[in-house]
């Protein structure tokens, strides 16, 4: 049996603890509601399947919407280098999974960003952060690169940041015009990527191949 100790979750029998977080007012709330949501959609909330799902439900949309804690500009000053490098940084197949804020069902996919710095770099993994802080939270795909792409600009001041984010919407999928093989692609540009179309040409050339 589980214990749930300071957000951790300790199984003696396995032997493992996996850390979570939330917050316990909010939980509390949104269990009540999601127990409710239950019962309106004729479910029974005792029956033993159903006993602890409001409870894990309001722990998972916590979870999947985190992002609204998290200043994605912090995230790339916490590893700003000044760098003497004025050329292409591209990291590409950032998984992308976040919740439509028509229907708050998941879309998913892969974001490719590049930029290219101007005095400063950051480090690799901060870009995925970026990435991670804004897909966290009610989304649409257009809005998600745009600010991906002017977190990027507005905090490193580069020559120019490129944004592509191909992703599957289940909003599409499950319901609705039922369209499983469907791909939405957006880009959002600035600088030398937005006025330079060899430099643009590049980015979507290297996205596009298989160089690993």
């Amino acid at each position: 049996m589980d214990i749930f100790n300071n957000g951790n979750t300790i199984d003696p029998e396995k032997g493992y603890i996996r850390v979570d977080h939330w917050n316990d007012e909010q939980t509390e709330k949104l269990t009540f509601h999601y127990e409710q949501i239950l019962k309106l959609i004729g479910e029974n909330t005792v029956r033993k399947g159903l006993q602890n799902t409001p409870m894990r439900v309001a722990k998972a949309i916590q979870f999947l919407t985190q992002g609204y804690n998290t200043d994605p500009s912090s995230i790339l000053r916490s590893a700003m280098f000044e760098e003497d490098y004025k050329e292409m940084v591209i990291v590409k197949d950032i998984e992308v999974y976040s919740l439509c804020e028509h229907h708050m069902i998941p879309f998913l996919g892969k974001a490719h960003v590049a930029y290219i710095p101007d005095r400063y770099i950051t480090g690799l993994s901060k870009i995925a952060r970026v990435v991670e802080a804004y897909a966290r939270r009610l989304q649409v795909q257009e809005r998600l690169t745009m600010q991906i792409r002017d977190c990027i600009q507005d905090t490193l001041k580069p020559l120019g940041v490129a944004v592509v984010i191909e992703a599957q919407h289940l909003c599409m999928m499950m319901r609705g015009v039922q369209k499983q093989n469907s791909v939405t692609t957006t880009s959002a540009f600035t600088g030398e990527f937005l006025h330079k179309q060899t430099t643009r040409d590049e980015f979507v050339h290297l996205i596009g191949s298989t160089l690993h």
